[in-house]
């Protein structure tokens, strides 16, 4: 037995992207930025940020593009995948990984995300939304392990 599973809290680098495949499901791509604290060799606090590409599909990819908006704290549960590509201007092989998300879970108050999304973005608040939005099981997707519930989130 394996398990590929990502769990992420972070803040939205960008306001997501949305497009429709040529048959008609939506995928919407953000990234993800999260925060590690920690103390140098000399004792001073370092802080270090780590981005994530994060990939949603159908239903939860339109509730995104509606209600996520740059600087908004969210929770991302999914599957890690790594994809590669030819460069088509160079025939370089590229690579990416990212995380395929099947929850999303606001933890930003829509009234603060407006206040994110139209230039307040620094001042956003304490997590205090919580809409969680489950994707399900996505079409071609294997079915996944146990949802986890708001007891299962440590803080």
């Amino acid at each position: 037995m394996s398990v590929n599973k990502a769990i992420l809290v972070g803040r939205l680098g960008r306001d997501p992207e949305t497009r429709y495949t040529s048959g008609g499901q939506a995928v919407a791509n953000f990234t993800l930025a999260t925060d590690e604290s920690y103390k140098d060799r000399s004792g001073e606090r370092q802080k270090r940020t780590e981005w994530h590409r994060i990939v949603l599909w159908g239903k939860l990819a339109e509730i995104t593009q509606q209600y996520l908006k740059k600087g908004m704290l969210v929770y991302i549960e999914g599957r890690i995948q790594t994809r590669q590509w030819e460069d088509k201007r160079d025939g370089q092989k590229k690579s990416t990984t990212e995380i395929v998300a099947n929850v999303m879970r606001m933890l930003t108050s829509r009234a603060e995300g407006a206040a994110a999304g139209a230039g307040a973005g620094a001042a956003v608040g304490h997590a205090r939304g919580g809409e969680e939005f489950d994707a399900g099981v996505p079409q071609d997707e294997p079915a996944g392990g146990a949802e986890i519930s708001d007891e299962d989130i440590p803080f």
